[in-house]
């Protein structure tokens, strides 16, 4: 059994309005065709086929205010309700207090401890790297758990060689904004087959991307339809080659946001997790929260049943 997620910064199920809601506008038929025809949103509730099942997902946990992502993935990476330790939400990067929580109970650490692979498939532009080690920019939640595993992040040489992908899926960004040259040049069809054939090296690979939150605090409808069916045909891709009979690709996030471009703060949404695979049902079984997540991937990687 093979865990591949794909996380998504800051969407939500928001109200079928195209004039606010990117989901409510954008084509995607890879991921309506894996909900049975309906669109990621607000009341879609629970929905099951063969293939996948699709889970709204809370991110309140039971905490006044609204939902951060340094203390939502750290809830998604540590398999506790952190927003509930600390006594708030809290983001974007995490506090001291979560750092400390993510450190202990780090889900790539603990993977690591217990013989199996886990990995971060991201690679970071140098200058970030550079941030990271002189103390400079704090490690997202998400970065923080995978540094604890004790394996450094990948990086443009990682990139070059196909052994990571960027937080963007392609390296269209790199090259634009980042001015780098020679880099390995996909279309996202081609990015998710790569993405697919690198995590079957894994046990448990997760993937992050930060231009959903993005846009959901300064960006244009437009701008949200454009990722996502960039989105949609990553996914694609990454359905091409993987194998659901062996592994389970979990898509999910930490908090709304872009769903709601009425507004430039996060909202008070659930989020989708999409479970794709043989074993998705028994995944997503008690499944109703961000800190189901490690639980229900331990049932799945180590057979707890």
């Amino acid at each position: 059994m093979r865990i591949l997620t794909l996380f998504l910064d800051g969407i939500g199920l928001g109200a079928d309005d195209p004039a606010t809601n990117p989901f409510a506008a954008a084509n995607t038929p890879t991921l309506i065709g894996l909900t049975g025809g309906r669109r990621w949103l607000a009341g879609a509730g629970k929905h099951a086929s063969d293939r996948a099942v699709f889970v709204p997902t809370d991110a309140l946990l039971d905490v006044d205010g609204y939902p951060q992502s340094g203390s939502g993935q750290a809830s998604l990476l540590t398999g506790l309700n952190v927003p509930s330790l600390i006594g708030r939400h809290y983001g974007p990067k995490p506090d001291k207090q979560t750092r400390e929580i993510i450190t202990e109970h780090s889900y790539f650490r603990s993977l690591t401890k217990r013989g199996l692979r886990a990995r971060l498939l991201t690679a970071y532009p140098p200058r970030l790297l550079a941030d990271f080690e002189r103390g400079k920019t704090l490690r997202s939640s998400i970065q923080q758990a995978a540094f604890e595993s004790g394996q450094p992040h990948l990086t443009l040489s990682d990139l070059m060689q196909r052994r990571a992908l960027t937080a963007e899926w392609t390296t269209d960004s790199w090259r634009r904004h980042l001015h780098f040259r020679n880099l390995p040049q996909y279309s996202p069809r081609e990015a998710g087959r790569l993405l697919a054939r690198l995590a079957r090296k894994y046990d448990f690979a997760f993937h992050s991307h930060w231009l959903t939150d993005r846009i959901g605090h300064r960006g244009a409808v437009s701008d949200g339809v454009a990722v996502l069916e960039r989105f949609d045909a990553v996914l694609a891709g990454v359905l091409e080659e993987w194998d659901g009979d062996s592994g389970l690709v979990v898509i999910t996030s930490d908090h709304g946001n872009m769903e709601d471009l009425s507004t430039r703060r996060h909202t008070l949404n659930p989020v989708p997790t999409l479970i794709i695979g043989r074993r998705a049902a028994e995944f997503a079984e008690g499944y109703t929260c961000l800190a189901d997540f490690v639980p229900a991937c331990d049932r799945m990687l180590f057979d707890t049943r």
